[in-house]
């Protein structure tokens, strides 16, 4: 893998990363993968080498991290917010796997939580919700793991190989939420345990 990464967020299975242009071809080629976006609303798109450039330059000013395996270092898609909304304090939630060597393996799950972590407790957002295709049953139990719940649907949203499908709503609000990693990291800071200074300014 040619893109260099870090340790933004840790959990169990994953880390996120601030996404690297580096990593353009992986993404074009996912991205051109129908097999890959038949869930996405970037179903239809034609993405070119440069676009996706453009479009992980966009992307990395934002709230959105690369999903690399702690294991092996490898990257295997991106996950973040968008729509965030920090009057009202609400966001939307995005994620994609494009290494399919990764699906069904409870990596979604790690990335989904380390994301809300990262809203609930950085950004101390109060709501984060996520639209999913209904036939998308692993997303929606991933997300049901992560602690989101199904509050409604938009019936016969999307058309795909002449069905229709519904589209589902989730969310999940903070109370909800347990940290999986930043408490503790600031729980280790408070006690000196990470090696840096407290200073009062």
């Amino acid at each position: 893998m040619d893109g260099k990464y870090f340790k933004k967020i840790v959990g169990q299975k994953v880390y996120l990363s601030p996404l690297s242009l580096d990593d353009a071809d992986y993404f074009t080629e996912w991205l051109n993968d129908y097999s890959v976006t038949m869930t996405l609303n970037s179903i239809s798109d034609v993405i070119t080498f440069e676009q996706e450039k453009e479009i992980l330059q966009k992307l990395s000013t934002g709230y959105n991290f690369a999903i690399i395996d702690d294991q092996k270092k490898k990257l295997m898609g991106a996950t973040g917010l968008y729509n965030v909304d920090m009057i009202n304090r609400t966001a939307q939630y995005g994620i994609f796997i494009g290494d399919k060597n990764f699906w069904n393996r409870g990596y979604g799950t790690d990335a989904i939580k380390l994301v809300l972590d990262f809203a609930f407790n950085i950004l101390n957002l109060h709501h984060v919700s996520l639209q999913v295709i209904d036939f998308n049953k692993r997303a929606i139990k991933s997300y049901e793991k992560a602690g989101f719940k199904i509050v409604g649907k938009y019936s016969e949203y999307k058309q795909i190989c002449g069905q229709r499908f519904d589209m589902v709503l989730m969310e999940i609000l903070a109370q909800d939420y347990q940290s999986v990693f930043f408490k503790k990291t600031f729980d280790d800071v408070k006690l000196g345990k990470s090696g840096m200074d407290l200073k009062l300014v």
